[in-house]
């Protein structure tokens, strides 16, 4: 089936778009947007592939679920529109990154400069109701980021993975540490960021292991 994607995430998965969960899971997700208000805009459901090509990606961060408050999520983990205040998980990132580089907090909340970068901001359900958390879970999105994931790190080396949380840790099964660097830590939300996430230094050892693969650093 024709799957509007940027076209190198196009061309790993395109045996996934013809399967059958894949096929039931476009029926669930455009009967939602017809019926309900959902997150995010239609349009940047797969913002995060647009924003970083698959040569290009460096580092890749997991997320769970998009944000499900109005004007916050816009297709990529953790970031918001320019404009729009600072989630509580994305407040702690940044004030670990303040904390692991010594740099201010930026202006904004929107990550694009990362993904442009090459740090893939993927979430693993990629939609959602508004202010239903969790609403798209368990409809083939989880199955389908796990592809992604999987193929990426098969075909590729010198990643860093971010995995925060529990949640994101059961992923590093797709993943082979031989070929890729694996970041675990605690979630950054304030639930839990302080048993660990502040503190974890993930920045600076996400750069240096990407200078010593002959990678530019990213500017967080």
């Amino acid at each position: 089936m024709q799957v509007r994607i940027e076209q190198t995430w196009k061309e790993l998965l395109r045996d996934t778009f013809e399967k059958d969960y894949f096929h039931k899971l476009t029926t669930f997700v455009r009967d939602e947007y017809q019926s309900a208000k959902v997150f995010p805009p239609g349009k940047l459901i797969f913002n995060a592939f647009e924003k970083c090509p698959v040569d290009q990606v460096k580092v890749v961060i997991l997320g769970q679920d998009p944000y499900h408050g109005d004007g916050q999520a816009h297709g990529l983990s953790f970031s918001v529109m320019p404009g729009v205040r600072f989630p509580p998980s994305l407040l702690n990132i940044f004030k670990e990154i303040s904390r692991d580089l010594d740099q201010d907090l930026p202006p904004d909340g929107d990550l694009t400069r990362w993904a442009r970068q090459g740090v893939f901001l993927l979430n693993a359900t990629l939609t959602v109701r508004a202010h239903e958390a969790g609403s798209h879970q368990k409809q083939g999105w989880e199955e389908f980021t796990d592809e992604v994931i999987g193929r990426l790190a098969s075909q590729s080396e010198g990643l860093v993975f971010m995995l925060w949380g529990a949640y994101a840790q059961k992923k590093s099964s797709l993943i082979d540490e031989s070929k890729h660097l694996i970041l675990h830590a605690p979630h950054p939300s304030p639930l839990s960021a302080h048993r660990g996430f502040l503190g974890c230094g993930h920045f600076s050892e996400a750069n240096k292991y990407l200078i010593a693969q002959g990678k530019e650093p990213i500017k967080w």
